[in-house]
């Protein structure tokens, strides 16, 4: 079916009106009218093509991998959702479903690597898969998410990748009250970490090298606020934290982090830097501490999440915007220039 959309012609050009074919809907699928969908940094670099030697991209391109809507069709095998349902897609639409990985839930780290919502094989119609600046997708039932008919939906959208990015080390680590827990950048990522390690019941302790965001971070829940580039405030912290999420994509010094942790104590990267970040040796030996890394969350585990906020009134901080502002919203991106995820309201492509 002949679909409208936002797309990337190449990676010099803006994005603009473009017209994209859907599969019609098989047996296990899900059609969704999109309602909101979120803008990702890593939109960004997916359509500049900057991840040319591990991801490069095909054009057109059409993003977004953070989406909710309404389901409008469904085919004859689907169970789990209905016409009329509220639902979500996030960061994959598929995956082998076999391996061991996919066996435990954990899809998006399937041995053979998850489909992604854009920019990868389309096993079903050929090419590559077309994201979320559409007016509409067909996902596989096994991939769709259910909302909550009272949501801000606006807000929910950009919980299917910053959301779950941040929740989902989290709870792999069991943070939880009576624990101190750091949080390293308050950005798209930073501030859903902070919001998640609060609800959590964690001490939470905000790092940042702004010292105008000490008031936003308060706001978000971090119960303190350190500005890094203040020694002697990094100090008084050192040897403290059961956990530290550092959600910085930019360079900077891990070692001032790893610094802070306790015995088993570790430092989790969600963040992912363009170049090589180096450690020193002893600052992982004395005492023993680990470094480690998290992606998205599987499909259970990333509805588990949207409940869990559903819940406890937890949404991302967003601004909406219409499709066609979506270049302007690109260069503030790349400017820092958003509080904190933008967000795109689909009925602007109608």
């Amino acid at each position: 079916m002949s679909t409208k959309a936002y797309a990337a012609p190449s990676a010099k050009s803006p994005l603009a009106p473009h017209s994209i074919t859907r599969r019609d809907p098989l047996p296990a699928d899900v059609q969704i009218d999109i309602l909101y969908c979120g803008v990702c940094h890593s939109d960004l670099h997916q359509v500049k093509d900057e991840w040319h030697d591990a991801a490069p991209t095909v054009y057109p391109c059409v993003p977004g991998h953070e989406i909710v809507g309404r389901v409008t069709k469904v085919g004859g095998g689907v169970t789990k959702i209905k016409v009329g349902d509220l639902a979500a897609v996030g960061c994959m639409v598929d995956s082998c479903r076999t391996c061991s990985s996919c066996k435990k839930g954990l899809e998006n780290y399937c041995l053979s690597f998850p489909t992604l919502t854009y920019n990868a094989p389309d096993k079903h119609s050929g090419g590559v898969t077309y994201g979320g600046y559409s007016d509409r997708i067909v996902v596989d039932e096994g991939f769709v998410l259910r909302v909550n008919e009272k949501a801000d939906l606006a807000a929910t959208a950009p919980l299917l990748c910053a959301g779950i990015t941040t929740y989902s080390p989290l709870r792999h680590w069991g943070v939880k009250a009576g624990q101190k827990v750091g949080v390293v950048g308050l950005g798209g990522l930073g501030h859903m970490g902070v919001k998640f390690a609060h609800a959590f019941g964690a001490h939470t302790v905000l790092f940042t090298t702004s010292p105008n965001k000490i008031a936003d971070g308060k706001r978000l829940g971090a119960d303190e606020v350190v500005v890094s580039k203040n020694a002697d405030e990094m100090k008084k912290h050192a040897g403290s934290f059961d956990f530290i999420l550092d959600c910085v994509s930019a360079e900077h010094d891990l070692n001032a982090y790893l610094q802070l942790l306790k015995l088993d104590g570790t430092l989790c990267l969600v963040g992912a830097p363009e170049k090589p970040l180096p450690i020193a040796a002893f600052n992982m030996l004395l005492p023993r501490k680990q470094f480690a890394g998290s992606g998205i969350g599987g499909i259970a585990e990333t509805q588990e999440m949207l409940d869990f906020c559903a819940a406890k009134g937890i949404t991302s901080d967003v601004e909406v915007i219409p499709i066609q502002k979506i270049n302007e919203a690109y260069d503030r991106l790349v400017k820092g220039d958003v509080k904190y995820r933008f967000v795109i309201d689909m009925a602007s492509l109608k």
